[in-house]
């Protein structure tokens, strides 16, 4: 409930600021893409920059992410591996030399 109440008003508090800077930059800027070039607002600009470098950002947490879950993937497989060895030692009677 209070995770909630708490992301509601961070996104307020983000829409709000985005408005904020929307209102106090009215100009156009001309984004030259090397093959294309075209007016965009300046609030418009910074929010596609700072969403393409969100995007990249979890795109890299998530390689990581995935990285991590198949080193623990190949770790469990080992767990069990030895837990069976193991368990087959102790099966075995032991004999006096």
């Amino acid at each position: 409930m209070v995770r909630n109440i708490l992301l509601a008003a961070i996104l307020l508090i983000t829409m709000v600021i985005a408005v904020a800077f929307a209102a106090l930059n009215p100009g156009l800027i001309t984004v030259d893409l090397a093959f294309s070039a075209f007016e965009v607002q300046k609030s418009l600009a910074f929010v596609t920059a700072f969403g393409a470098g969100m995007a990249f950002g979890m795109l890299c947490a998530l390689l990581l992410l995935m990285r991590l879950l198949n080193d623990r993937r190949k770790l469990r497989r080992s767990l069990k591996l030895a837990e069976s060895e193991v368990q087959s030692l102790r099966s075995i009677p032991q004999q006096d030399a």
